[in-house]
């Protein structure tokens, strides 16, 4: 798609210098009779820019509804992500984060993270083979 907003944009430009160039050579030569075809050409030059500017504005636009997008997916998913982890935390846990959050504390580290939630020691097994 960007490839073709340079060459759009080539074109423009290439339109644009045609048309100017043909306004100078007509200027140079012409008398105040022809005032409305310079009136023309200035015109034309006019809508080449505005047509050029709201192809860029469309342009501007698609990337920034796509950008919405992904951040509207990306909130979605830590939403659930933070719906997960209040459900995993235990009420102690729960308490010291609403007691930070309300004091503006850094989280200490005293317990683990509410990510990763505690599993219960493991009881080491008898036949996992010879020890070293």
């Amino acid at each position: 798609m960007r490839e073709r907003v340079v060459r759009v944009k080539g074109q423009d430009e290439m339109a644009m210098k045609l048309l100017f160039w043909e306004l100078e050579q007509h200027l140079k030569s012409s008398s105040g009779a022809s005032v409305v075809a310079i009136d023309n050409k200035i015109e034309q030059a006019m809508d080449l820019v505005k047509s050029h500017l709201m192809y860029a504005v469309r342009e501007e636009v698609e990337v920034l509804k796509e950008q919405i997008k992904e951040l509207i997916e990306r909130n979605s998913q830590l939403e659930q992500e933070n719906s997960l982890l209040k459900t995993l935390a235990s009420p102690e846990q729960m308490a010291q984060f609403q007691a930070q959050t309300q004091t503006g504390s850094p989280p200490t580290s005293t317990q683990p993270p509410a990510h990763a939630p505690a599993l219960p020691p493991t009881q080491p097994s008898h036949n996992s083979g010879p020890s070293a």
